[in-house]
């Protein structure tokens, strides 16, 4: 396993300086709305994955009024001792380091030190479009296979070149048809290898999604997800050929892995419309608990887990099978943010597990 041990924050969010000791694998944090909760957990994914979880920009990050901003952590890791930090400067020129070594490229630390977030508006993966879905299934399959993102970042590198392409042909009404072959075949080369990563992994995450939820929820509703590609029954090469046309009419690429969507149904209809608001809750959490057992597997390790506000999301029955399964049953480091400090200290003391309180 992994665990954060200390973190300090300098012009991040609400912090203009703070630091933190955590001497526990569990940690409860606890204060008002608006005390930097959030912020602390957001910190501790900030240097998992040298961004927000919040799709902020780095400039959006730094204390208001103010430039630049700073996150430090010492961690331990299989037995070792690491030191990240991450520094985006006055001109938001971001750098990261770990050990003292600055990366070329960020996407190198990805998966090095796997987090799970959960968080209030996850609920937008069970509830809203198909990009919200892709977003998970891509950030999980990059901290599992480093040539996913490498692809990833290939493909979305040339789709733009191709939507650009395409725009410009509209507006000069003439089409530069050799080099459209040649990011279709490009194109093509990183979205299968995409495609196949996605279909493999997809196979064996399913049922580990569906027996989660029945953990969790306690009842046996049929929740089924099904991968919707259009590569499902056509090669992306004869995709955008027969959609050339079309794409050149709306100047954008219309297939494609970027099309890319999960269904999900229970007892055979459309989850969202029919799941209750408990059984939507139950649904994310199994996603997420999938995520941190995959990461496991595949890391030999635990990875940390960040639980933001899910004492209000979840009934006494759910919220107490979620903790007894991430703070009894696995090892992993595990941050848990609430209101109410007596509510923490309750749940805790009834799965009779060590802990410790941070108070803000």
């Amino acid at each position: 396993m992994f665990s954060f041990r200390h973190i300090a924050l300098t012009q991040f969010r609400n912090y203009l300086f703070e630091s933190f000791d955590f001497s526990e694998r569990i940690v409860g944090i606890c204060g008002a709305n608006g005390s930097g909760k959030t912020n602390l957990l957001d910190a501790v994914y900030y240097l998992c994955f040298t961004r927000s979880y919040f799709s902020r920009t780095d400039g959006q990050n730094v204390h208001h009024g103010l430039q630049g901003l700073r996150l430090e952590a010492q961690l331990a890791k299989n037995g070792a001792d690491e030191k990240l930090v991450c520094i985006v400067r006055e001109n938001n020129k971001k750098e990261f380091y770990a050990n003292d070594e600055e990366y070329k490229k960020f996407s190198d630390h990805i998966g090095l030190f796997p987090a799970v977030m959960i968080a209030p508006d996850d609920t937008e993966l069970i509830t809203g479009g198909s990009e919200e879905r892709r977003k998970f299934l891509d950030t999980l399959l990059s901290q599992l296979f480093p040539g996913y993102l490498q692809q990833l970042i290939a493909y979305n590198k040339i789709l733009q070149q191709r939507n650009s392409l395409l725009k410009a042909a509209a507006e000069h009404r003439r089409l530069d048809h050799s080099l459209l072959e040649i990011l279709d075949i490009q194109l093509c080369e990183r979205g299968d290898a995409i495609y196949q990563w996605r279909r493999s992994f997809i196979d064996q995450f399913i049922p580990l999604v569906q027996q989660q939820y029945t953990h969790i929820a306690g009842k046996d509703d049929l929740v089924q997800l099904q991968y919707d590609s259009q590569l499902n029954t056509t090669p992306l090469a004869t995709l955008l050929q027969q959609n050339r046309q079309r794409d050149m009419h709306l100047q954008r690429t219309t297939c494609g892995i970027h099309k890319d969507d999960i269904d999900i149904f229970m007892n055979g209809l459309i989850f969202k419309n029919i799941a209750s608001q408990g059984q939507r809750k139950s649904l994310l959490f199994a996603i997420k608990l999938s995520e941190f057992i995959t990461l496991k597997q595949h890391k030999g390790f635990t990875p940390v887990l960040l639980l933001d506000d899910v004492f209000e999301k979840l009934d006494a029955s759910r919220m107490h099978n979620l903790l007894h399964r991430v703070c009894v049953e696995e090892e992993g480091q595990v941050f848990i943010t609430d209101t109410h400090k007596e509510r923490l200290e309750k749940a805790f003391t009834d799965l009779s597990v060590v802990y410790q309180l941070v108070q803000l």
